[in-house]
């Protein structure tokens, strides 16, 4: 399936991603929709048919763009689940919303390729890989074949170790270095639709979080569209001492960041306060 976000041909100069009309080198939101019983915020939310279609009407309706479903929880010491489990919980909900909405662009949060495969097959349209390719040898292969857009995301260790005790010299530099190389090995596999996200939350600790947020516009060299998802973390938590039901205003005031530091997708929970801050970050870079 042909992506519907066009290909750049060379990432040494400024192109042009779209979704739907809609251009990447502006703000734009994805709504997040866990078919998961354990994710760290809205697990079991929705697991109905009817819970799923209500969902996707509400963010679309408050500005969502993309809808990344995710049948994996990927916080911190999450239960590990098997394949067959994870293509059982996402794939028939892929085939639910293509087909009662047609249009609506779908990314694939999962770190393996075979399940990958199959929801771009039932209609998904991007590939969202919290592991850069590390944890399936055979992703970057997958994402060649199918030619879609996707989402390359760092990460130190995997959803079971990563918060143990992270470490580095310097966050920033690793994390771009790391995009540096994996740029350069996706490019390899003839692989150029790709988006940026520095993983917040992912094997950093909350000072390693704020130094990427901060720096954020680091990663602008690139040339690429830069994901922040920082939407309820403990990032916001931990410093505030809020629960994730609590963190909306500590999201909001993050995400405000994440635009002014260069940010073009925000991935986030609560869409219709995403779409607020984008456009009134937007009327202040408008001056």
């Amino acid at each position: 399936m042909q992506s519907k976000i066009e290909t750049p041909q060379d990432t040494n100069k400024s192109t042009s991603f779209k979704v739907k009309g809609v251009n990447l080198d502006e703000p734009t939101i994805m709504g997040i929709l866990n078919i998961t019983p354990d994710s760290f915020f809205d697990g079991g939310k929705y697991l109905t048919d009817e819970d799923i279609v209500r969902k996707i009407n509400s963010m679309e309706y408050d500005g969502a763009k993309i809808i990344d479903i995710g049948g994996y929880s990927t916080r911190p010491g999450a239960a590990q689940i098997s394949e067959d489990e994870e293509l059982n919980r996402v794939l028939p909900i892929v085939k639910l919303i293509k087909s009662n909405f047609s249009e609506t662009i779908l990314s694939i949060d999962t770190f393996r390729s075979k399940v990958a495969e199959k929801c771009i097959e039932a209609g998904a349209n991007i590939i969202n890989d919290i592991s850069g390719g590390s944890i399936d040898n055979q992703m970057f292969d997958c994402i060649a074949n199918l030619k879609v857009p996707y989402v390359l995301m760092h990460i130190q260790g995997t959803p079971q170790d990563m918060q143990e005790n992270p470490i580095y010299n310097n966050v920033v530099e690793e994390v771009h270095r790391y995009f540096e190389e994996k740029i350069t090995l996706l490019n390899q596999f003839g692989v150029y639709n790709i988006i940026l996200d520095p993983g917040f939350g992912f094997g950093k600790t909350v000072e390693h979080n704020y130094e990427l947020l901060n720096n954020l516009d680091a990663f602008k060299s690139f040339k690429l569209p830069i994901l922040a998802g920082v939407s309820r973390k403990s990032m916001i938590n931990k410093v505030i001492e809020t629960t994730p039901d609590e963190a909306l205003n500590g999201t909001t005031s993050l995400n405000t960041i994440a635009l002014m530091k260069g940010a073009t997708i925000l991935r986030v929970h609560d869409v219709k306060e995403a779409d607020e801050t984008i456009k009134l970050v937007s009327k202040l870079n408008s001056k």
